[in-house]
């Protein structure tokens, strides 16, 4: 209607929807491909992959994209994604693998199976900052059964050139608490 009356065609509303996403990546894994040979990584990557698809399905996340050793995936809320990334990570060192998960929570673009926006871009990011086994996540991913212990400020590694310089990033570690149990900490940055 709009364009008959305007002679301008409107421009759809994109999909954008608060979402947590999780980026996880495999600590070393050039290293143990060359101790193990094609054959034996193959088979280790596969059980390791197994064992994040079953967490995504359990913790009811949606595997977005998969490349070489690392997983994109959203949720709908933060706990759910913080506890998912801690499952992945104990069932990876299960495996005798080393991982790092990052997580961020914003208003993501979603468009078919693609997901996209700024929120894709610092998730990745606050991943890339993760040590081995930690589980990072920006002051953006909040729960209340979170306890935060505060730690230095480090600022991103890059940016884009012609963007304005990036904030610093707020250190913290978490203690996640579900019910009376500690399931485990998490740095926050």
């Amino acid at each position: 209607m709009e364009e008959l009356a305007t002679g301008i065609r409107p421009t759809p509303e994109p999909n954008r929807v608060l979402s947590t996403v999780l980026f996880t990546d495999l600590v070393r894994s050039t290293e143990r491909l060359r101790d193990l040979g094609d054959r034996e990584w193959a088979e280790l990557l596969g059980r390791q992959q197994a064992a994040v698809r079953r967490q995504l399905e359990l913790f009811r996340g949606r595997e977005i994209d998969t490349a070489g050793d690392g997983f994109f995936a959203t949720f709908d809320g933060p706990a759910r994604a913080i506890r998912c990334a801690l499952a992945i990570r104990d069932a990876s060192r299960a495996l005798g693998l080393e991982l790092r998960a990052g997580l961020h929570t914003g208003e993501c673009e979603f468009s078919g199976n693609k997901v996209t926006g700024i929120p894709v871009h610092t998730g990745a990011r606050v991943a890339s900052l993760a040590g081995r086994n930690e589980v990072l996540v920006s002051a953006t991913v909040r729960d209340p059964r979170l306890r935060f212990e505060n730690r230095v400020r480090r600022p991103w590694r890059a940016r884009p050139q012609g963007h304005r310089p990036a904030p610093a990033v707020r250190c913290r570690l978490v203690t996640v608490r579900l019910g009376r149990r500690t399931t485990g900490k998490v740095r926050l940055r």
